[in-house]
C-alpha cells in the first residue's frame, strides 16, 4: 500500500483488534469521590507552576459519571476493544492494606458496560497515578512499592479477572520514571537520575512479578506491558553522531526492551550510567523477563540525535535535534508514518515478540469547534490515515501486529500540559462536557464500518 492511499478495513485481517485508548487520571475526574485516595498527580497538580494552564484532574472529562455515554460513543465507531486504566488510589487509597470496595464496584460497572456493548476490555493496571502515601515512602525508588503493586494487582485481577482477559501491567515506564524522577516534568517531579534508574528497575520488576499472578487470577488471560518507543537516527553520518544515536537508543529503547526479552540491561548503557545505575538483586532480571503474550507499543514520533560531548543533556552524551522542513503536530512532534514502519520492523528484527499491539498512536492539533458544531481536524484525519497505511506496510514486512488503539477517544487532561492539548477523535467541550466527534473520528468510524 502506498503512503498516500487511504487504507480500508479489508486491508487488515478479519480478526484484527480495533480500539481506542484512555487512562483513568486523564478522563475520570471524581478525584475525591467514593473513597478514592490522593494520587501523585493530584499532589503534582496542586503545586504552583507544575501544570501549564494551572488546571487539575478533579473533573477532567467526568467519565466517572458519564462512562455509559462514552462507551456508547466508542461502540458507535465500530471498535471492538476499549483500552482503559484502573486508578490504584480508587482501589487501595493508602497504596496497600484496606481495600475500597466502592472503587472496585466502579470498575465492575465499567467492565460490565463494555461487555454489554461488545467491547473487549483491555485493562492497564498502572498509568502513572501512584497513591501519594506510597510516594511519601519513596515511590518507585523504593523496593517496597514493588510488593505494594503486587498487592494491588492481586486485588484487581481477582475481582475483574473473570471478565477482563487482556491485561497491561504498566504504561510507558520511560514517562513514569524518567520524566517523573529525572526530568521533573511529570509527577512526582523529581530531578535525580539515580532515582529515575532505580524507579525504572522497580517498575520492570513489578511487571515481571505480576505476570504469573495475573495469569493465576484471570484464567486464559493475555498479559503484556506497553512501552513508548522511538525510531532513532543520527543527525549526520559522522562517527560521533552515529555513536550518540546508539547511546541514546540504549537509554530510550534498549534499557526496557533488553531486560524484558531476557538479555538483562545493556552493558554499554550501564557503563555510561556509572553511579546512577540501579541496584539489582539476584533473581530480578529473571523475574523481569517473565514470558508475556504481547508487547504493547505506543508510537508518536521519531527522534534525531547529535553528539553532546560535554554531557550537558545527560550521561548518554547525546542531544535531540530537530529535523528541518518536516510536518509537526501541535506538540511540535515530527509527523512520520515511515517512523512507525522503521520502529516496528526494528523491534521485530531485534526481539521477535510473538504479538505486537499498537496500544497508542495519535496527534494533537489546534482544534476549533465551528459555530455549526463541527471540528474539521483535517491534519489529524490525514495523520490517522497515513499511520494506518504505514501499519499495513509493517505487517506486510512480517511484523505480527494484531491490534491498533487510537489515542485517544476523548480530549482529556494532558498531564503537564493540562487541557491545552487535544488528542481526542472526539472533542470535549469542558464547560458543558459535550462530546462531539471530530472529522477524524467520523472517518475512523466509517473506516471500521466499511
Amino acid at each position: 500500500m502506498s503512503a498516500h492511499t487511504a487504507p480500508k478495513r479489508q486491508d487488515f485481517p478479519a480478526d484484527f483488534r480495533w480500539g481506542v485508548s484512555t487512562s483513568s487520571f486523564q478522563i475520570e475526574g471524581a478525584a475525591r469521590e467514593a473513597g478514592k485516595g490522593e494520587s501523585i498527580w493530584d499532589r503534582f497538580c496542586s503545586e504552583p507552576g507544575r501544570i501549564r494552564d494551572g488546571s487539575n484532574g478533579d473533573v477532567a472529562c467526568d467519565h466517572y459519571h458519564r462512562f455509559p455515554q462514552d462507551l456508547d460513543l466508542a461502540k458507535s465507531l465500530g471498535v471492538n476493544a476499549y483500552r482503559f486504566s484502573i486508578a490504584w488510589p480508587r482501589i487501595l487509597p493508602n497504596g496497600r492494606g484496606a481495600v475500597n470496595d466502592a472503587g472496585l464496584a466502579f470498575y465492575d460497572r465499567l467492565v460490565d458496560a463494555m461487555l454489554a456493548r461488545g467491547l473487549d476490555p483491555w485493562a492497564t493496571l498502572y498509568h502513572w497515578d501512584l497513591p501519594q502515601p506510597l510516594q511519601d515512602q519513596g515511590g518507585w525508588t523504593s523496593r517496597d512499592t514493588v510488593s505494594a503493586f503486587l498487592e494491588y494487582a492481586d486485588v484487581v485481577t481477582r475481582r475483574l479477572g473473570d471478565r477482563v482477559k487482556h491485561w497491561i501491567t504498566h504504561n510507558e515506564p520511560w514517562c513514569s520514571c524518567m520524566m517523573g524522577y529525572w526530568e521533573g516534568v511529570h509527577a512526582p517531579g523529581g530531578r535525580n537520575l539515580a532515582d529515575a534508574m532505580q524507579a525504572c528497575h522497580h517498575v520492570l520488576l513489578s511487571h515481571g512479578q505480576a505476570v504469573p499472578l495475573i495469569r493465576t487470577n484471570s484464567a486464559g488471560a493475555k498479559v503484556g506491558i506497553t512501552l513508548s518507543l522511538h525510531p532513532i537516527s543520527a543527525a549526520s553520518d559522522s562517527a560521533q553522531d552515529l555513536a550518540a544515536a546508539r547511546r541514546h537508543d540504549g537509554l530510550r529503547n534498549r534499557w526496557f526492551l533488553d531486560p524484558l526479552f531476557g538479555r538483562g540491561y545493556p552493558e554499554d548503557t550501564l557503563a555510561l550510567l556509572g553511579d546512577a545505575a540501579p541496584t539489582v538483586q539476584p533473581g530480578d532480571l529473571n523475574d523481569i523477563a517473565a514470558p508475556t503474550d504481547f508487547l504493547g507499543v505506543n508510537y508518536y514520533f521519531p527522534e534525531m540525535v547529535a553528539d553532546d560531548p560535554a554531557g550537558s543533556h545527560g550521561p548518554m552524551r547525546a542531544k535531540l535535534v530537530e529535523r528541518h522542513g518536516v510536518e509537526r503536530t501541535g506538540f511540535g512532534w515530527e509527523v512520520s508514518p515511515q517512523g512507525l514502519v522503521d520502529l516496528l520492523t526494528r523491534v521485530q528484527r531485534d526481539y521477535s515478540p510473538a504479538v505486537i499491539q499498537l496500544t497508542e498512536n495519535g496527534s494533537t492539533f489546534e482544534d476549533v469547534l465551528t459555530p455549526d458544531g463541527h471540528v474539521h481536524d483535517a491534519e489529524r484525519l490525514s495523520y490517522l490515515q497515513r499511520h494506518l497505511s504505514a501499519l499495513r506496510r509493517a505487517m506486510d514486512a512480517g511484523v505480527p501486529v494484531k491490534g491498533y488503539f487510537a489515542w485517544s477517544l476523548l480530549d482529556n487532561f494532558e498531564w503537564a500540559e493540562g487541557y491545552l492539548r487535544r488528542f481526542g477523535i472526539a472533542y470535549v467541550d469542558y464547560a458543558t462536557q459535550r462530546r462531539i466527534l471530530k472529522d477524524s473520528g467520523i472517518w475512523y468510524g466509517q473506516f471500521l464500518r466499511d
